[in-house]
């Protein structure tokens, strides 16, 4: 009864005074609410009962805005933020920031958040989970939820704020404050300890763990040298920090360690202790992942996470485990061939790193596995087609060599032989552990990354066909792969007579090519290759495209890289011949404007030649297209007619009638442009009958693309044939075509296809005009 006694009166003062300040314009009663309220903020019972439902209505009420003019308001109104529970009163700012619009509620949580961070109650609020029994109370919700706000802090204001994000709440300003108030929290538990009180880290552990899990691992640019130097003199703090990495939950041990040992160098032992002996997801990390999962480390943090291990008695054993796991990879040829170059001289390192530390009856202990490493290791890398593969594998053997100190049987290899001997005479020098761990092999390790880097840039670049036709064939250099990509099509330009000799070999090397080594510019460089080649050798090489277009087991990507590069070829065929003596000369490529394959392009050109040919109707005459020789006319048909093959016989992979629209739109495209580029071709008058019975069969399909291909290459007969033979080859289809035409051009849903079927008409009307000697009403 004595409870509820006492906790009536406590609501029913509290609900007097929220529902003046709600209500009430009178600042006198607003400023004695607030003063009732402040002084209730000493009391355990309405913290624990009324302080939340107190500062909501706070929030929301506009006692604030109707007396902003007055001081006493604002001072009172913020001291029921500043002084009240601080877990609360974080908890309430940001779930406000981030779900009111524009406002003056908004702009005063902003405003009251900044002097929270600012005046310590971060510190506070740690410092009470901190404190036996301080949190007791909470519920596993609500205490994941105020881990969850402390350590996402920036991102749940800037998510909403924007632009208009205070600094105080970036993550480059506010994770460094997070850092120093972690940091003030663990002075006072040490305080605490020495004046013989109990303290739990469990939840600064947590807001640590969360914050590095979700990315913010410099916070240890803060954290890290601090603990360093309090760690070096006092035996307590090394307790106390070793304590909180002990707490930090398994799943966010991992980024919590890497961030650590990542800010560090040579001070783990210190700050980590026996972690990696008590904590399994620890050791994990530090023997394994780190070692031989990834390898995007610097060498710097594989010392350190080695040196972790050999500074320790108990850690050795460690230690020997992690030298048997790296020589079991360094060994295994499947990883030498499956991995980057840059992933072995990773694990190169670290075994290197491995043998440095240990001692000589530790050698003895390991010799037989080691001995295994080193020839199968050599043998593997002496295999492969990679040299910085091979020099790696002669280096790391003749340490390993070296330092097993086998009588007769030493390794010796003419591989930068006096760097070497230099290299291993100062190694042999180092009789201390330490000292040979930080100079001898940091001597070691920087002339393997120096040789590695000189043996990237040594991949000289082709000088011949045949060499880079080898590179692209056989060369897992990926260097090696792009120097001969970049270099292609001026190789296969200057050099005719080279060209013509493995023009095929090199088409079918090219359309297969895969980018491996995800090369700079990839499809654009075996494009221009591939282009070369067509129109340097061109009977052969059309004849290989156009056979393997309709060939098994050809992706459509591929299908659809045969159809541009036959289109693109045709298109700089088709350009004048200036020089008629030109003989056997280099060939020079288009600009670049003129190679672009996309379908608007190939458009642009036939409808400026419609809108050309029109305008010189529309004056009275017809005049025929001025002839010029070019290199595509006499060869048009090879490009054109073998595309008609085979079009209507479907294969496992391969369905042009079927559901591979994309591609037969893409062909009639090609068909098109090759028709038009064939105007004044002996062959024309052929071509243009073969496609309209080719486009007959296809002109009412469901796909609109196909359609759009259907109408394009339509426009291409007629700009391109002679308007006599209009008439004379084509006879009664040509006023089927025009009705077919009329439909599409009233009655297709793609606006493309219209516009497209109305300029086909009106060019076939003054074609027609003009060979029956209509005369031209047009004015």
């Amino acid at each position: 009864m004595g409870s509820a006694g006492t906790e009536a009166p406590m609501r029913l003062q509290v609900d007097s005074c929220l529902r003046t300040l709600s209500a009430s314009r009178d600042p006198g009663e607003i400023v004695h609410a607030l003063r009732t309220l402040t002084r209730n903020l000493e009391d355990a019972e309405f913290t624990r009962l009324h302080y939340t439902h107190a500062i909501q209505v706070l929030v929301s009420a506009h006692c604030l805005g109707r007396s902003c003019d007055d001081e006493e308001i604002k001072k009172l109104w913020c001291e029921m933020f500043l002084r009240g529970p601080p877990d609360q009163t974080l908890l309430l700012l940001l779930d406000t920031i981030s779900s009111r619009g524009e406002s003056a509620a908004l702009e005063r949580c902003m405003s009251v958040l900044e002097k929270f961070l600012s005046s310590g109650r971060l510190q506070l609020l740690l410092w009470s989970r901190c404190e036996v029994g301080g949190a007791c109370s909470d519920s596993p919700q609500l205490r994941e939820t105020i881990i969850g706000h402390l350590a996402a802090l920036p991102s749940i204001t800037c998510n909403h704020l924007h632009t208009d994000t205070p600094d105080t709440f970036l993550p480059q300003q506010y994770y460094p404050l997070l850092a120093a108030s972690m940091l003030d929290t663990l002075e006072k538990t040490c305080c605490a300890l020495r004046a013989g009180q109990d303290c739990s880290l469990g939840f600064v552990a947590q807001v640590l763990g969360k914050v590095c899990i979700q990315g913010y691992t410099q916070i240890f640019e803060t954290l890290a040298p601090r603990l360093s130097s309090l760690t070096r003199v006092d035996p307590l703090w090394q307790r106390v920090t070793q304590r909180l990495l002990e707490k930090v939950p398994e799943r966010c041990t991992e980024c919590v360690i890497t961030g650590l040992i990542r800010s560090l160098s040579g001070y783990e032992r210190r700050l980590m202790g026996n972690l990696v002996l008590t904590n399994k997801k620890a050791q994990f990390v530090l023997t394994h992942k780190l070692l031989l999962q990834q390898y995007q480390h610097t060498t710097p943090l594989l010392k350190s996470v080695l040196g972790y291990l050999a500074l320790d008695s108990e850690r050795r054993t460690l230690l020997k485990q992690v030298v048997r796991s790296v020589c079991q990879v360094w060994c295994n040829s499947s990883a030498v061939k499956h991995t980057s170059v840059e992933q072995q001289l990773y694990v190169s390192k670290a075994l290197l790193l491995c043998v440095a530390l240990l001692s000589r009856s530790e050698i003895q202990e390991l010799r037989q596995e080691m001995f295994q490493c080193m020839l199968g290791g050599v043998q593997c890398r002496l295999d492969s087609g990679i040299e910085r593969i091979r020099r790696m594998g002669m280096i790391v053997g003749e340490c390993l060599s070296h330092k097993l100190d086998t009588p007769g049987s030493q390794l010796k290899f003419q591989v930068s032989k006096m760097k070497a001997f230099c290299m291993l005479q100062k190694l042999q020098m180092c009789t201390s552990h330490f000292y040979y761990y930080n100079c001898g092999l940091e001597i070691f390790i920087s002339f393997l990354d120096s040789f590695t880097d000189q043996e990237k840039k040594k991949s000289a670049p082709p000088r011949y066909v045949r060499d880079c036709l080898e590179a692209l064939m056989s060369s897992d250099d990926a260097e090696r792969v792009e120097l001969s990509l970049q270099l292609a099509e001026a190789l296969l330009r200057k050099n005719v007579k080279a060209t013509q000799e493995v023009s095929v070999q090199f088409s079918k090397v090219l359309l297969h090519l895969e980018d491996r080594y995800s090369t700079p510019h990839f499809h654009t460089l075996r494009q221009k290759a591939m282009v070369a080649l067509t129109v340097t050798d061109i009977k052969p090489v059309v004849d290989y495209w156009t056979t393997e277009f309709y060939s098994l087991n050809y992706s459509l990507r591929q299908r659809m890289d045969i159809l541009e590069v036959l289109a693109l070829s045709a298109q700089e065929l088709s350009e004048p011949i200036i020089n008629k003596h030109a003989g056997a000369q280099p060939i020079s490529a288009v600009t670049a404007l003129e190679q672009r394959d996309d379908i608007t392009h190939w458009r642009q050109i036939v409808e400026k030649r419609i809108q050309s040919k029109t305008r010189r109707i529309s004056k009275g005459g017809t005049p025929s297209v001025k002839a010029v020789p070019n290199r595509y006319a006499p060869v048009a048909g090879f490009f054109f007619f073998p595309l008609l093959r085979n079009y209507d016989k479907p294969q496992v992979t391969f369905d042009l009638l079927g559901s591979d629209h994309l591609v037969l739109g893409r062909l009639l495209h090609t068909l098109g442009l090759l028709m038009h580029l064939a105007i004044n071709a002996p062959v024309t008058s052929q071509m243009g009958r073969a496609l309209l019975d080719f486009v007959w069969a296809v002109r009412f399909h469901t796909d609109q693309m196909v359609r759009r291909g259907v109408v394009f290459a339509v426009c291409g007969v007629f700009l391109s044939m002679p308007g006599e033979n209009l008439l004379t080859e084509l006879g009664d289809d040509l006023m089927e075509t025009r009705a077919w035409l009329a439909d599409v051009a009233e009655n297709d849903c793609d606006a493309d296809c219209r516009s497209l079927a109305v300029q086909s008409l009106m060019l076939l009307d003054k074609n027609l005009k003009t060979q029956l000697q209509i005369p031209d009403m047009e004015t």
